[in-house]
This record gives structure tokens, C-alpha cells and sequence, in this order.
């Protein structure tokens, strides 16, 4: 009898965590290694696209969110000089509106479950120093403590910045320049008119956005400038900055509470997609694979689609390194199409913002540019909400 394949999984993220519990309970041996103690990183993607849904669906996971904290987003709004250019309400034509839930507790569900597993090893607070190699196939990684283990198939899921795309040596291609972003949060409770919805603020040639997050809270961005000084400001003078961006009464609850702004988390983004996905004994999902940009959250979309279409291949009993390439081949088109349609969207932003003359133009004739606007915006959203259409496994396959 065949035993059964044997998994590293490095990140406890959506995509390494949804895998490495499909995987387990495909029967799998799975070593899932985290490097931090716990989930509650600051500013993790909560928004679920209709796209993450449907994969969570597909996975047969979609009934964990039932018990979790949420709330519908109730739409899209575009403000230019604190003026509002157009709104849309969800769901966008979708089967199911845009879920806020906080990424922390949805890990916690599925890490729950995972742990039922008898053939799922947790190791959280475990960083991996390096990839174990046999000639030319990585055959497992070894940790911080000097352990080492061995698998038939090494899964980086371990961000943007991954070690072992690194270790691999696996070039990331870029495209587009880096963002730098400050994200904020003014604690609640926050009063309902003063946020409806997800609103991108543009104005003096800034951008920014506001939305209240799955708990509730207050969040802020702010993009930054090369000219930009972030540093030695306090709550109220970054809340005086924002303020700038904001429409009332948003600007008047920043005018008012400002100085309970939380200290800026400063992110820098730069979109990319590996050179390749894979190697003998190693695959690469997520982050790992395609650093996204935070434009309508599909990092944390694209993960579990990833995620879905990784667990039906692996678990077919194929060669796993055949798996591994069909993945990448499967996955790849649909990633590549959103990643162009967010830089499309980041560069119109970008020319928006930084053009004085066409941003009070759009401004003062938003009455009859509004409805246009909002039509060129809509064409864009349905692949970034839905993703593309074929793209993940029947339901059946993957029922646990």
C-alpha cells in the first residue's frame, strides 16, 4: 500500500492554513510551521470577495463563517476635493455582497478545525532558517532550532517577502512602482453617517481611504509621497492630514477624537509575480508566488483560490511535481489578469490625484462625469470581486 504523501506547509496565512487542513483531511501528513505565536498582525486583508467565497465554498469551508463575527461592506464611494464623485452599493450584480470578517478569527476557525486532524503536526513560533536539498529537489527545510524535516513537497506560503522563494532561488519579477501606505485606526464606537462603506479620498493631491473594518474600527490610509515626512508626528497632527482628505462629518469625528488615532503601521507594497511557481519538491501559493496589490483586498482572495486548486491537485495521486506545474498553469492566468486590472486601477488613481487641473475639473462637473466615471469603475470590478469563471474544482472533489 502507497503511503500517504507527506506535506511541509511554511505560513499559517488563508492560503497555508486552508491548504494544510484540506490536505489533512485528504488523509495527508502535514507539518504546519508558523513563525509567529499567533494571529493578530495588524491591518490583515478581512475583506471576502464574493472570488473567496466561492473558493472557501468549493472547499467545503464556506459554513465556518456562519459563527464569526462580520458584516456586510455596504458599498464603494469616490470623493475628490471631499466632494463625492460616485457611490455604489453592494452587491455589484454579484450573487453575494463583499463579507468584512477579521482575518484573525477566520484563521482561528480554520486552525481549529485543522487541529482535528490526527495527521496535522502544528508547530507555531517556529521559523524555517533554510531549505533542505537532495541533489536538485528540495526535499524539506530546516528550523530555527537546528531540527530538520523531510517531505515529499515543500509549500511556501510565506508571504511577499518569502524565504524560501529566496532559498529557492526564485526571482520575482515586479511591475508597477512600490506603494507605501500608513494605516491607521480610530477606535469605536464610530457614529454610522460619518463612513459609508469603503470610500477612496482624493484631494491636494493625496490619496487616501476610510472604512469601517469587520470589528467596527475605524480604518485609515494614507499614501505616501516620496516628498512625504512620516516621521515625529503625533495622533493629532496625522489626524489633521487626514482630515484634509476627508468629507464631513468624517472630518469632524477626526476634528474631535483625533488624538485617539493609533500610531501609523507603515506597509510598502510592490506587486510581482515569481519567475515560477515551482521546483522539484517545492510549490509556491500566495504572496509567496504573486505579491498583490492592496487595491479591492485580493491578496487574501487569490490566496484561498490557490489554495482550493492546490488541494484538488495534490490530492488526485498524481506525481506531485506534475501537480505542482498544473497548478501554476491553472492559477496563473487569472492572477495575471487581476494583477493588470489593479495596476490599471492604481495608475488612474495615481494620474488622478497628482493632475490638479483634472481633478478639479472632475470635481466641479461630477454631476455629468460622476455617472461616467462610475461606469468605467464598474467595468473593472466583476474579475476583481468574481475572479475569472472556470477556475476552481467542482464542490465534490474537495468535500472532506
Amino acid at each position: 500500500m502507497t503511503p500517504p504523501p507527506r506535506f511541509i506547509v511554511v505560513g499559517a496565512g488563508p492560503a497555508g492554513l486552508s491548504l494544510a487542513l484540506k490536505l489533512a483531511e485528504g488523509g495527508a501528513q502535514v507539518e504546519l510551521i508558523e513563525a509567529s505565536e499567533r494571529f493578530s498582525r495588524q491591518f490583515r486583508g478581512d475583506a471576502l470577495m464574493p472570488s473567496g467565497q466561492e473558493a472557501l465554498a468549493r472547499m467545503g469551508l464556506l459554513p465556518l463563517l456562519e459563527h464569526l463575527p462580520q458584516r456586510p461592506l455596504e458599498g464603494w464611494s469616490v470623493w475628490l476635493e471631499r466632494e463625492r464623485l460616485f457611490q455604489v452599493a453592494e452587491p455589484l450584480g454579484s450573487l453575494q455582497p463583499c463579507r468584512l470578517v477579521p482575518q484573525k478569527t477566520l484563521l482561528e476557525a480554520l486552525l481549529e478545525r485543522a487541529l482535528r486532524c490526527p495527521t496535522l503536526h502544528w508547530r507555531p513560533g517556529q521559523a524555517v532558517r533554510r531549505v533542505v536539498q537532495r541533489g536538485a529537489r528540495i526535499s524539506g527545510v530546516e528550523l530555527s532550532n537546528g531540527e530538520q524535516l523531510e517531505a515529499d513537497l515543500v509549500i511556501g506560503c510565506d508571504g511577499r517577502g518569502s524565504l524560501l522563494r529566496q532559498q529557492a532561488g526564485i526571482q520575482l519579477r515586479t511591475s508597477g512602482k512600490p506603494l507605501e501606505l500608513l494605516w491607521f485606526e480610530l477606535p469605536g464606537p464610530i457614529p454610522k453617517d460619518c463612513v459609508w462603506g469603503f470610500q477612496t479620498l482624493v484631494a491636494g493631491g493625496r490619496i487616501g481611504s476610510a472604512c469601517l473594518n469587520a470589528s467596527g474600527q475605524l480604518q485609515l490610509a494614507w499614501l505616501l509621497r516620496k516628498e512625504d515626512s512620516a516621521e515625529g508626528l503625533n495622533a493629532e497632527a496625522w489626524a489633521e492630514r487626514l482630515e484634509t482628505l476627508a468629507p464631513e462629518p468624517l472630518a469632524q469625528l477626526l476634528r474631535e477624537r483625533g488624538n485617539a488615532l493609533s500610531a501609523p503601521v507603515r506597509f510598502k507594497v510592490q506587486v510581482g509575480m515569481a519567475e515560477r511557481w515551482w521546483q522539484p519538491g517545492l510549490l509556491l501559493l500566495g504572496d509567496a508566488a504573486h505579491p498583490m496589490s492592496p487595491v479591492r483586498a485580493q491578496g487574501i482572495n487569490l490566496a484561498l483560490r490557490d489554495s482550493a486548486v492546490a488541494a484538488e491537485q495534490l490530492l488526485a495521486g498524481q506525481n506531485l511535481d506534475t501537480a505542482a506545474e498544473t497548478i501554476e498553469r491553472r492559477r496563473r492566468p487569472e492572477v495575471n489578469r487581476l494583477q493588470s486590472l489593479q495596476l490599471a486601477e492604481a495608475r488612474q488613481g495615481h494620474w488622478i490625484g497628482s493632475t490638479d487641473a483634472l481633478r478639479h475639473g472632475l470635481a466641479l462637473s461630477r454631476g455629468l462625469m460622476g455617472p461616467i466615471a462610475r461606469r468605467v469603475w464598474m467595468a473593472r470590478q466583476r474579475p476583481l470581486r468574481d475572479g475569472l469563471p472556470g477556475q476552481l474544482p467542482k464542490p465534490k472533489l474537495l468535500a472532506p
